[in-house]
């Protein structure tokens, strides 16, 4: 009898410390995603500060493409005001696409493209561009990596339990279509 009260007690031990167990990996994971995205969000800061240098170096050159500098600026302006990370995503992806509009802009403009300025500029938001792309792998990979472990069973349970949700990735939206173009080489 004795015996088998213990085996109960130690049934129920070993389950809840299974359970602890898996909640505390979906909680760590849960953190890496957020710190993932913090790191996202250094990266836009940077991405951001630039863009008024940019477009003031731009509009002296471009003064009748004002449609395209005013569009880059609203979406700065909305991707700054973004709060949750989907919100953010979305507004991103909407100043990634004002940017592109700018770089077809300026390839009338031989003058601005020679500009020791606007090359800096270029080359700043270039390199940013690249570390923000390897944040964004960073968290895809984190936000993959959270999902299936909400996913697979037995951590599906305890998620359920404590309302762990799937989350979304940092995807391209609108710059998908482009980016599955391959590239037009010129000589």
């Amino acid at each position: 009898m004795i015996a088998v009260l213990f085996f109960i007690i130690g049934i129920i031990v070993l389950l809840f410390l299974i359970t602890v167990s898996i909640y505390n990996r979906l909680i760590r994971l849960r953190n890496n995603r957020e710190q993932a995205f913090a790191d996202i969000d250094v990266q836009l800061k940077q991405r951001h500060d630039l863009i008024p240098q940019l477009v003031d170096t731009v509009k002296g050159y471009m003064g009748h493409e004002r449609g395209v500098l005013t569009e880059i600026t609203e979406a700065r302006s909305n991707a700054m005001k973004a709060t949750t990370i989907n919100e953010k995503i979305a507004a991103e992806g909407r100043l990634s696409t004002a940017l592109d509009g700018l770089k077809v802009s300026v390839e009338a403009y031989p003058d601005l493209k020679a500009s020791q300025n606007f090359m800096d500029l270029q080359n700043e938001i270039a390199d940013i561009e690249n570390k923000l792309a390897a944040a964004r792998r960073f968290f895809n990979s984190a936000t993959k990596e959270l999902n299936v472990a909400i996913e697979v069973f037995p951590s599906n349970l305890i998620a359920i339990l404590f309302n762990f949700k799937r989350e979304t990735m940092f995807e391209l939206g609108e710059q998908r279509v482009s980016a599955e173009q391959p590239p037009k080489i010129q000589f």
